[in-house]
């Protein structure tokens, strides 16, 4: 295997070392799974859906009905 260097936000250093450690592992060993899952989710050279670029944000806002996006109820009056 060949060696890279990294520069990780803190936060994100906090994760993954958090990570390694509930899975009994190597920091490296979680970097290379995420990056294999990653890498393999698209295609090389497919274009982003747009749900490939907004789905970190799904169900990230507390509080809203769980049909908002199904119920014809929630939309009424909507773009009037």
């Amino acid at each position: 295997m060949t060696t890279i260097s990294l520069k990780l936000p803190d936060r994100l250093l906090e994760r993954l070392e958090s990570t390694a450690r509930a899975r009994g592992t190597t920091k490296s060993s979680v970097v290379r799974e995420c990056l294999e899952q990653s890498l393999e989710a698209r295609p090389a050279g497919a274009k982003a859906s747009c749900y490939d670029l907004a789905s970190d944000l799904a169900g990230s806002l507390k509080g809203l009905p769980h049909d908002l996006s199904t119920n014809p109820k929630h939309m009424r009056g909507f773009g009037e």
